[in-house]
């Protein structure tokens, strides 16, 4: 296993190299119109330097001028002891501002995700158990209805609902125009009444995928010759179901929740945009509106390295639900 991992990482190494490659020369590819536009903003300012120096010295900063290896050098090499630059739009160090913003997003992704697989798990058994029924036909409508609805519509049509009509949930927003007066619990409160629309949001438009692979997957593995041998024993129903079919159905199912930890750490950019929730996704949004090339670069960094290791945990997860799967 050990050996295993260690080869995973090396090969992760590699990948990630290349990746920081594409990233960089796509920032050196685009309009130089954003550096141009922060030289001359900061040339304005009293007692500046001028426009031309200062465009020389953000362009050396961030390898945006002159050889294209050199300027990659240079930035990987700060890259790798961790420091990504400030960010041109909140003039703050991009790590500070990150782990002020990080937060917000994992916990709105870990509600989500908790939630979606409360739901879709059971109502994808559920629905292999009672197949061609009513029940699995109002679970399959469901699902096709929640794989289907686009994210800025529905979190629309529960703005239109629950804010303009009924007046429960406030547009958009972290916190309440009264937040600050209230007491530790209220105020917790107050959060967690603002991420209801945005949680609602995301779980339903994203249940819909894991119910119907979970469904699939355990059709596929009722009609398995250990299955009929368990029932033929006179195994009970729930004992066939949940100690020999479910077990063997999360096989697949693990790869799809190993893929979502990228989603738990990066955002959820549409979702944070629409309600103006302050996570990573949401300021990497204003970030790359305003052209904030330091951010932008770290944010597509940080994306690359939560999909390699999503990956990663998903493969070492085989592992532990197979009892069959031995990696030499």
């Amino acid at each position: 296993m050990r050996k295993y991992v260690f080869k995973r990482i090396l090969l992760s190494i590699v990948i990630l190299f290349f990746v920081s490659i594409m990233i960089f020369g796509i920032m050196r590819i685009i309009p130089t119109s954003f550096v141009e536009k922060k030289a001359m903003e900061r040339a304005q300012l009293p007692g500046s330097k001028s426009y031309q120096e200062w465009l020389s010295i953000l362009n050396q900063q961030y390898g945006m001028g002159g050889n294209v290896v050199t300027g990659y050098i240079n930035w990987i090499s700060r890259v790798v002891k961790g420091d990504f630059g400030d960010s041109w739009k909140f003039t703050i160090p991009v790590t500070k501002k990150f782990s002020q913003v990080i937060w917000d997003s994992f916990w709105l992704a870990f509600t989500t995700l908790v939630l979606r697989v409360i739901i879709a798990i059971p109502l994808g058994i559920l629905s292999a158990r009672r197949q061609y029924s009513r029940t699995d036909y109002a679970i399959t409508v469901f699902a096709l209805i929640g794989i289907s609805l686009p994210t800025f519509f529905f979190a629309t049509i529960l703005k239109l609902v629950f804010s303009v009509h009924l007046g429960w949930l406030d547009l958009f927003g972290k916190v309440g125009r009264d937040y600050l007066t209230l007491s530790p619990t209220g105020q917790f409160l107050d959060v967690a009444k603002h991420y209801i629309m945005p949680v609602l949001t995301l779980t339903i438009v994203s249940v819909g995928d894991l119910m119907r692979y979970t469904r699939t997957n355990m059709l596929e593995v009722l009609s398995s010759d250990f299955i009929r041998t368990a029932r033929a024993k006179g195994l009970p129903e729930h004992a066939v179901i949940y100690r020999h079919a479910f077990r063997n159905t999360l096989i697949p199912v693990v790869t799809l929740i190993g893929g979502t930890l990228p989603s738990l750490f990066g955002g959820a950019m549409i979702t944070e945009t629409l309600f103006q929730i302050p996570g990573i996704g949401y300021t990497s949004y204003q970030a790359i509106l305003e052209g904030d090339i330091p951010f932008t670069m770290f944010y597509l960094m940080f994306i690359a390295v939560l999909t390699l290791l999503g990956t990663l945990i998903a493969d070492l997860l085989y592992a532990v639900v197979d009892p069959r799967v031995r990696i030499a």
